[in-house]
């Protein structure tokens, strides 16, 4: 029993002791945190008035910096004041040095009349008659010397420019060869056989004379043994008509509707052939920025000659030739290649347009926005109009010497051409007519009337007044025929 109640006294000392023991622990724990929250507290105050001290600083010092600035500002306003000071005072200076300079210059002038007027008394002469006796007198003294040396500038000059022009013209044609007779257009076609040539006559010769009547082209079947020829002073008519044929022999349903839808797509062709050849002779020559108007018309001199020179084969060929001399001159060689590719190309309108070839093709490149010396250099490349220009003058030139080779031309091929245009405008002339073609070698004029303009009473009228403007106003060997078609057409359809 006294062990169990030593025991528990025992216990509860130790007891006892454990609580006293972390009581203490508690009071030395806590009294630690307050310290070192002391510490901290006092670390914080000094680094607060380190940070002030440091910022009022940095404050110092930027004041002084502002200082320094505003200073400097100072005394630059107060320089450039000054200097605008010493600019006012300058200038007054220099106005009134500019009075004084005015009044002396009317001083002399003064004095200058005063003096001119005293030498007209004492000599009796004007200022005018005066210039006008020295003027005599030195004419006459050097009038010899000066003849003489004009003349021999000229003769040099004109030695000099001869000599150089023959150098410039013989390199640029031995640079350029070319062919002297173009290739002709093909006008005929041969027959496969008997059949085929029926065929192409048609019953009672309708399909012939639809393709007349369709191509405007005169049509001659086995006059020659096996061949079709086609007679035309048109060359683009008479390819359409070429094409045509080939086009219904190789197919081989020919009648008059066929030949109407053959025409056409035909006529198609030789358009997209045209402007072809328009961009290919542009691009062969080396330029850019035609008009395409102006491509169009140059692809249709391809199948038109004059004097039987291909008109396109011939601009071409002068185009090379014209570049080659403007760059030996100095000339511009752009304007120059354009001008003498496009010179002819009023030959492709120019039965369409009254005027000559060289105007119309000026007009129609002003018309399409080109430049005004390349429309100069068409218009002057004939002598009916001055060139002013060095491109005219090398567009002119070269022209000549494309045309006057050896075999290049034929006079009476153009004449023949010249003389087909005028027969149809003649028939054109007149009011209703829709077309009108000349055909038979020029000895025969198709018209075809507007129906609803004409009436068969009046196509008779019309073909005697046409013949006698003819007569009246054309000269031609033997008789032409005067061929008016008026044609009713009546369509409908079933549906």
């Amino acid at each position: 029993m006294l062990e169990a109640i030593i025991a528990i006294v025992g216990i509860l000392f130790g007891v006892g002791g454990k609580v006293v023991y972390d009581r203490q622990q508690t009071t030395r724990g806590k009294n630690k945190v307050e310290k070192e929250l002391a510490d901290a507290q006092t670390k914080a105050a000094d680094i607060v008035l380190k940070a002030k001290d440091e910022a009022l600083e940095i404050e110092k010092e930027r004041r002084r910096e502002w200082k320094k600035t505003e200073d400097r500002l100072v005394e630059r306003e107060a320089a450039l004041d000054k200097k605008l000071d010493e600019l006012d005072k300058r200038t007054e200076k220099l106005r009134a040095q500019e009075d004084e300079v005015e009044e002396l210059k009317n001083e002399i002038r003064e004095i200058r009349t005063r003096q001119q007027e005293k030498l007209e008394k004492i000599a009796g002469l004007k200022k005018k008659e005066a210039a006008e006796k020295l003027m005599q007198m030195t004419e006459r003294d050097i009038k010899h010397d000066l003849i003489g040396l004009v003349d021999k500038l000229q003769k040099d000059a004109m030695h000099d420019a001869e000599e150089r022009a023959q150098e410039i013209l013989v390199s640029a044609m031995e640079r350029m060869s070319s062919e002297v007779t173009a290739e002709r257009t093909v006008t005929a076609i041969k027959l496969t056989d008997d059949e085929m040539k029926g065929r192409i006559i048609g019953k009672e010769g309708r399909n012939i004379q639809s393709l007349q009547r369709a191509t405007g082209v005169d049509i001659l079947v086995d006059d020659t043994p096996g061949m079709i020829v086609m007679s035309s002073f048109d060359p683009i008519r008479r390819q359409v008509a070429r094409l045509t044929l080939e086009m219904l022999m190789k197919d081989g349903r020919i009648h008059p509707g066929r030949i109407e839808e053959v025409v056409a797509k035909a006529q198609k062709q030789i358009d997209k052939e045209v402007d072809r050849a328009g961009e290919d002779a542009a691009r062969e020559v080396g330029v850019v920025g035609i008009p395409k108007e102006m491509l169009r018309l140059l692809g249709e001199l391809k199948y038109r000659t004059s004097y039987g020179q291909n008109v396109l084969m011939h601009s071409t060929e002068m185009a090379h030739i014209a570049g080659m001399i403007a760059e030996e001159i100095g000339a511009n060689v752009r304007v120059v290649k354009i001008a003498t590719l496009l010179h002819d190309v009023g030959k492709a309108v120019s039965h369409k347009l009254e005027g000559k070839h060289h105007h119309i093709g000026a007009e129609l490149a002003r018309k399409y926005g080109m430049s005004e010396d390349i429309a100069h250099a068409i218009e002057a490349h004939h002598d009916d109009i001055e060139a002013t220009t060095p491109e005219a003058l090398v567009v002119r030139v070269v022209d000549a010497a494309s045309a006057a080779r050896p075999g290049a031309r034929n006079i009476s091929a153009e004449n023949f051409a010249e003389r087909m245009r005028d027969l149809e405008n003649v028939a054109t002339s007149f009011d209703g007519i829709d077309k009108a073609y000349a055909i038979s070698a020029g000895r025969e004029v198709r018209v075809i009337v507007k129906p609803e303009k004409i009436d068969d009473l009046s196509s008779i009228k019309l073909a005697r007044d046409i013949a006698n403007k003819i007569e009246s106003t054309m000269q031609y060997p033997g008789t032409i025929k005067v061929n008016v078609i008026r044609e009713m057409r009546a369509i409908e359809f079933a549906k």
